[in-house]
């Protein structure tokens, strides 16, 4: 299986990353071994989540996804051989929010914590945090990097322009950049990254892992109506508005492509 660089980083990954925000969510305890067993066993050992995962669900607080990783990784072990992400700055079921160096320092060791490890491979910003200097946020990811809790650092939901000023800031202050970043990215939703962020990633060596790339299953061919909806918690907020005339084309086109 061919890997894929992340940047300048070094770290490498198999062509897929799993995002892990149906774990403790749409996929219960049992539900969420199973399928990491099944991806340890095929080699697709890149997995993404975030300690936000899943507070928007009525009795969750953040933290669910990465402490059914964690509790995984207890039981199987074999964490050298994974690529483990996670993301810090949207709000948790606390109000803790943001990019602050107090609120990336403490959340940090929360994830460390809830995934029992000593390390993760990529820490994400989660979102654009404009309240906060950006050499504040990036000061305090490269005191991660120096002691041993982050390997690399990335952005998610930035804009191209605001991505640009974050790697002039890193170079500026001899601070570590991000070295990937993860947009919103799938065969329905297009030219957001394609217009502004691809041309930039292509310019400055920067690795991209996109979010929703089934279009929260759409892509999958589960939803072929309105009628489908049910079939998922996430039918109804977050896939409606993909079964329409042009949704129902791409699958068509996938369809075909697949027979």
């Amino acid at each position: 299986m061919q890997h894929r660089t992340l940047g300048r980083s070094g770290i490498t990954i198999p062509p897929l990353m799993f995002g892990g925000n149906v774990f403790g969510w749409t996929a219960d305890e049992a539900t969420s071994f199973g399928l990491l067993d099944r991806l340890a066993q095929s080699g697709l050992t890149a997995i993404d989540t975030a300690d936000v995962y899943s507070a928007w669900v009525p009795g969750h607080q953040g933290g669910e996804s990465e402490t059914v990783i964690g509790k995984w990784l207890a039981t199987r072990g074999g964490r050298d051989k994974l690529v483990l992400a996670t993301k810090v700055g949207k709000k948790m079921g606390s109000g803790e929010e943001g990019l602050s160096k107090r609120w990336i320092t403490a959340a940090i060791e929360d994830s460390l914590r809830r995934l029992q490890t000593d390390y993760v491979d990529v820490y994400f910003a989660h979102d654009d945090d404009q309240s906060v200097p950006l050499e504040e946020s990036l000061g305090a990811f490269a005191s991660l990097i120096e002691q041993g809790k982050v390997r690399a650092i990335g952005a998610s939901n930035y804009t191209a322009p605001r991505l640009r000023e974050a790697l002039q800031t890193s170079t500026r202050l001899s601070l570590p950049r991000y070295e990937l970043i993860q947009p919103l990215y799938n065969l329905v939703e297009r030219p957001a990254f394609e217009t502004d962020l691809e041309p930039l990633c292509a310019a400055e060596d920067l690795g991209v892992v996109t979010f929703f790339s089934l279009a929260s299953g759409f892509l999958t061919g589960k939803y072929r109506s309105e009628a489908d909806l049910g079939k998922s918690p996430r039918g109804e907020s977050m896939v409606k508005k993909y079964v329409n005339e042009r949704g129902l084309k791409v699958v068509a086109a996938l369809d075909a492509v697949a027979s």
